[in-house]
C-alpha cells in the first residue's frame, strides 16, 4: 500500500467522524457472563457481554499498563450489541489473582493468557484489540499466526521501546517550558519533590495521554469491591516511573520484526489525534506490514481514545469489524 493510500485512509476517518459531543454520564450494562478463568501462573477474571457463539465472531478487548484492568475498556461494550464482547484484568491486576510472582511478568506469558482465555470461553473465533500495551500483546498473539485470529486492531501500541520513548521526547518539546524544565531535572541527579515532578507529569498526561475524564460509571466500577485496581509495582517493574522513562524489563523491547508477520487485510493501527503513540509512527509502522495496514487516527483523542472519543472510537470498531468478520472464512 503507497503512503497515499495510507493517508487518504486518515482523512476518511477524520471526516466521517467528526468531534462532536458526547454523553459522559453512561453507564454499562452488568457481564452476562463472568469466570476465574485458569491461565499459566494464576486465575483471571473475565467478562463477557453478549452471545459468545453468534454469528458474529467476538472481540476480545486487551487493557493497557502493564498493570491495567478492564474497567478502562468499558465503553467497548457498546459493541455487544451485536456481537460478544469479552473483558479481563490481566494476572497481577484488578480482579484476577495477584500472585505478584515477577516470574510471571514476561511478554510471552501474557500472550500465553490471552490464548488460555479463549480457550477457556470455547470461542472458536475471536477480533483482538489489544490497546498500549495491550497493543503489544495483541502484535505477539498475532505473529504467531492463529487459526483463531479474525483481525487484530493495534490501539496506540507499544511496538517498540526505542520508538515509544522518541515519540514521547518529540512530545515533550511541546510542552510549555516550565513543564518540560521541571521533567528534564526529575530525571536528574538531584529531582525535585515528587510532588512537583508528579504535576509536571501530569502536564504531558492531560495533554496525551488522556484529554477527558472518565465517567462516573467507570471511576466506580474501579472502586467496586473485589477490584484491586492498578498494580504499580507490575507497572514499575516491566516498564519504570512514568510513560516516558522506561527502567524496566521492557525497555530494550522491539517487536518491529515482528510486524513483518501480520496479515495486512486483517491489521488495523487505531491511534488518537494527539495519541503518546504519535500517528506519524503508526503509519511507519504500518507501512513495515507487507502490502501495508490500515491506520485510523481518532480526532481529539489522546491515548485513551476509548475514554477520550468513546463515539468515534466504537464506530471505527464496529466499521472495522462488520468489515473483517468474513475474511478468511
Amino acid at each position: 500500500m503507497a503512503l497515499s493510500r495510507r493517508a487518504l485512509l486518515i482523512a476518511g476517518a477524520a471526516g466521517l467522524f467528526a468531534r462532536g459531543s458526547f454523553a459522559r454520564d453512561v453507564t454499562y450494562p452488568p457481564p452476562a457472563r463472568e469466570a476465574m478463568l485458569p491461565v499459566p501462573g494464576g486465575r483471571v477474571y473475565v467478562r463477557a457481554n453478549g452471545d459468545l457463539k453468534g454469528p458474529r465472531a467476538p472481540l476480545v478487548m486487551i487493557h493497557g499498563g502493564p498493570g491495567g484492568t478492564h474497567t478502562s475498556m468499558l465503553d467497548a461494550l457498546a459493541l455487544a450489541d451485536e456481537r460478544a464482547v469479552i473483558l479481563y484484568d490481566q494476572l497481577d491486576s484488578g480482579r484476577s489473582d495477584w500472585p505478584q510472582d515477577p516470574a510471571n511478568w514476561r511478554v510471552a506469558r501474557f500472550v500465553d493468557e490471552l490464548e488460555a482465555v479463549r480457550r477457556g470461553l470455547g470461542v472458536e473465533r475471536w477480533h483482538v484489540c489489544g490497546i498500549s500495551w495491550g497493543g503489544t500483546i495483541a502484535l505477539e498473539y498475532a505473529a504467531r499466526q492463529p487459526a483463531a485470529l479474525a483481525s487484530v486492531v493495534l490501539g496506540g501500541p507499544l511496538i517498540a521501546t526505542k520508538a515509544w520513548l522518541a515519540d514521547a521526547d518529540a512530545l515533550r518539546a511541546t510542552l510549555p517550558q516550565s513543564a518540560r524544565d521541571t521533567l528534564v531535572a526529575c530525571e536528574g541527579t538531584a529531582p525535585p519533590a515528587a510532588t512537583v515532578c508528579d504535576a509536571a507529569t501530569e502536564v504531558f498526561y492531560r495533554h496525551f495521554n488522556r484529554r477527558e475524564e472518565a465517567p462516573v460509571a467507570m471511576r466506580a466500577a474501579a472502586r467496586a469491591e473485589g477490584n484491586r485496581g492498578f498494580n504499580k509495582r507490575l507497572y514499575e517493574t516491566m516498564w519504570g516511573r512514568s510513560e516516558f522513562v522506561s527502567t524496566g524489563s521492557l525497555r530494550d523491547y522491539d517487536g518491529t520484526p515482528l510486524l513483518a508477520k501480520l496479515d495486512a487485510r486483517r491489521t488495523l493501527f487505531m491511534v488518537g489525534q494527539y495519541d503518546e503513540a504519535r500517528p506519524v509512527t503508526a503509519l511507519e509502522f504500518a507501512r513495515r506490514v507487507p502490502g501495508g495496514a490500515e491506520v485510523a487516527v481518532i480526532p481529539g483523542a489522546a491515548h485513551g481514545t476509548l475514554s477520550d472519543r468513546p463515539v468515534e472510537t466504537i464506530g471505527v470498531l464496529r466499521g472495522w469489524l462488520r468489515r473483517h468478520d468474513t475474511i478468511g472464512l
